[in-house]
């Protein structure tokens, strides 16, 4: 018996897609697994055993914990976003309670200033004081029934993002004082870039037995001394889908492997080479229709780095059947507004869109591989076709300066109506990338483990001008403010499309 765990902390709005697509694939060959949520739990568990503080906003989120638990389960409160933006608040509020001086802790966040994510050796540390983590009470009392229950040789821990890198070490430390013989195994999307930087050198030895680098599945079947290849459909039927913080069951699903465009200067998944591969039309068509009998789902999420357009080609003539988003790039297709409208008819509520810049030197510069004449046709044609749209900005790249910057205002002052929801990010260049070679960089975080490089902007537009301009003009602008208070506070573009009409209007809310 394997044991699949998801750890906190990341957004429990769906189930992780990591360990339930590992689950269908072992249970398909007859190797026993189970799966293990603890992300969620581990969040209900501190929510749940939160106590009301000093302070007036700490005791009126004690008192509405049960209301506030209800509302983020149920569909009407996602026609208000006032009131979604309390309910989420207050629940944050409660997890942030466990916090001290040292430590803090959120729906979506976990931060220990003696502790570092990206030191080895503080991760070596956090595994040998697992009591220092704010879950340590929580992994003492749900771990020995889970072994108990499944008696497992094996447990697999998908880490994926910096915010689980602290309490699943410490989860590592539990494991290995109520288990010591039992093999652990790592893997997921951290894991993967962490392998796939130059100064790897397998720092977890005598912690984890086996880390795996990017997709799990093949690696873990040959652990198990299976010789099949074949990859199936996700187990979700496994996770306690009505449990997770959505009015709804959200499906995961993931159509291709990579990105099909993967030019783009600065990227991580080009930094890393990671390689693309997607699946026919109609095997994604039958995977969801498969998944769809396992569960009644509200929402279908694509987690693509990019849907490819054979696959939306796929959509516009044969339906997934539920409302759907994803990202997408900008291609000749969306430049067709039938087509579009084809897709609005599929069922696709929102799509995510990096447009990164406003200014056709920096998308040059980015190697995007499209013009903003075509930006500004697909903004207009998803709005026509009634598609919601949650935009991503990168500012301070290495061709943009501050005129570059305004023409990324400009033009989302020009699309503010096609503009349902934006994302604002500060750009971090990935430590793998081959253009640090051509400028001058410094370390951006202190560790061994670190992904990302400091360096000195060629136009002397610095992180802390980009945040002027951003704090002082950008956000200033009445129409942009507009777009940036309909986010979702914490869960951002996995609530979203619960507050696009197109899905409110689908579901009669």
């Amino acid at each position: 018996m394997i044991l699949l765990i998801h750890p906190p902390v990341a957004k429990a709005s769906e189930p992780p897609a990591g360990i339930a697509q590992l689950a269908g694939t072992l249970l398909s060959h007859n190797h026993d697994c189970a799966v293990a949520d603890l992300n969620l739990d581990g969040l209900l568990y501190l929510i749940n055993h939160a106590e009301a503080g000093k302070d007036r906003w700490s005791r009126r989120a004690l008192k509405n914990r049960a209301t506030n638990l209800n509302s983020i389960r149920s569909a009407e409160i996602y026609t208000t976003i006032a009131r979604y933006q309390k309910s989420v608040l207050e629940l944050n509020k409660l997890v942030e309670l466990h916090g001290g001086q040292d430590t803090t802790a959120g729906l979506a966040n976990y931060q220990d200033s003696n502790f570092s994510p990206v030191k080895s050796k503080d991760l070596h540390r956090m595994a040998h004081s697992p009591e220092k983590n704010l879950f340590y009470s929580f992994y003492r009392e749900h771990i020995p029934p889970l072994l108990d229950k499944h008696q497992p040789h094996s447990i697999g821990i998908s880490i994926n993002y910096l915010s689980q890198a602290l309490p699943a070490f410490a989860l590592i430390g539990v494991l290995k004082t109520l288990a010591p013989g039992i093999t652990i195994i790592a893997g997921g999307g951290l894991i993967t870039s962490w392998m796939r930087t130059q100064e790897w050198s397998d720092p977890f030895a005598g912690l984890i037995d086996h880390c795996i680098d990017g997709p799990g599945e093949r690696p873990l079947l040959k652990l198990l001394g299976s010789t099949s290849t074949h990859i199936n459909a996700p187990r979700y039927d496994l996770l306690p889908l009505d449990r997770y913080f959505s009015p709804g069951v959200i499906l995961p699903f993931s159509c291709s492997s990579g990105c099909f465009w993967n030019k783009c200067n600065f990227c991580p998944e080009r930094a890393e080479g990671s390689m693309f591969t997607r699946k026919k039309g109609t095997t994604v068509i039958d995977d969801i229709t498969s998944l769809k009998e396992q569960t009644t789902p509200t929402l279908l999420h694509f987690l693509d780095n990019a849907i490819p357009p054979s696959i939306l080609q796929h959509f516009s003539q044969e339906t997934p059947g539920m409302p759907w988003y994803g990202f997408v790039r900008i291609t000749h297709h969306l430049l067709d507004l039938n087509f579009c409208r084809q897709l609005r008819k599929s069922g696709c509520c929102m799509l995510k869109i990096g447009i990164e810049s406003g200014d056709q030197g920096v998308l040059d510069h980015m190697e995007k591989g499209v013009d903003l004449a075509s930006i500004s046709t697909v903004l207009s044609n998803l709005g026509k076709a009634g598609i919601a749209t949650y935009v991503y900005l990168l500012f301070g790249t290495p061709g943009e300066g501050y005129t570059e910057a305004r023409n990324t205002l400009s033009l989302v002052s020009r699309h503010h109506r096609d503009i349902t929801f934006v994302n604002l990010a500060i750009f971090n260049m990935p430590i793998n990338t081959h253009e640090t070679t051509t400028l001058q960089t410094r370390r951006f975080y202190e560790g061994d483990l670190s992904l990302y490089t400091n360096f000195s902007h060629p136009l002397g537009w610095s992180r802390k001008k980009v945040r002027a301009f951003l704090d002082r003009e950008f956000k200033k602008q009445p129409e942009i403010q507009d777009i940036l208070r309909r986010d979702p506070l914490i869960f951002t573009s996995n609530h979203a499309p619960f507050f696009a009409n197109s899905f409110q209007h689908k579901h009669n809310i």
